[in-house]
């Protein structure tokens, strides 16, 4: 159980985008559990869960949250590991009230907090802290950096080859 996350989700519409942070920790054979639970409508409930994961051995949470998105500040203020605050698009302000909340911490509180929606960079955020730790998991994101710039490099090959307006026209397809 030390490579465990936890993801908290702070509302079930929000899963559906909460889970795609859980398909990259599954890439990545890292075991985690996700659970939801609300900053404002069961603040005990938080609570609770994140002081139980630390005694679980949980070392990363990552937590997401739209609108007033106070989620990843209760957690970090009751969680001594570090937390990854994915501020989620809703509302008037497409999620940009959710970015300021979530960036935006007291001094001795500190969330790491990735773009609006953008689980994946919370997930891989959570493993390179794991990986600080843990070698096997280090050479696989080592080696998931490799594909990504092979990844460019074969869209950059292709592009030359058959020009701009081909290549747009295929990636609309």
């Amino acid at each position: 159980m030390n490579n465990k996350i936890l993801i908290i989700s702070a509302s079930d519409s929000d899963l559906p985008v909460m889970a795609e942070s859980a398909k990259v920790l599954d890439e990545f054979g890292v075991e985690y559990e996700i659970t939801l639970s609300s900053a404002h409508r069961s603040p005990e409930k938080t609570v609770r869960i994140v002081e139980q994961a630390y005694k679980n051995g949980v070392k990363v949470i990552i937590a997401g949250a739209g609108f007033a998105a106070h989620l990843a500040g209760i957690v970090a203020a009751h969680f001594p590991l570090p937390v990854i605050g994915v501020p989620l698009k809703g509302g008037a302000l497409s999620g940009l009230d959710a970015l300021y909340a979530t960036v935006q911490m007291p001094a001795g509180v500190p969330v790491a907090t990735v773009g609006v929606d953008n689980v994946r960079n919370a997930a891989l955020l959570a493993l390179q802290i794991l990986a600080t730790s843990d070698k096997k998991l280090e050479k696989k994101l080592i080696e998931y950096k490799k594909s990504l710039a092979e990844n460019i490099e074969k869209k950059s090959k292709k592009l030359k080859e058959i020009g701009l307006q081909k290549f747009i026209e295929e990636m609309k397809k």
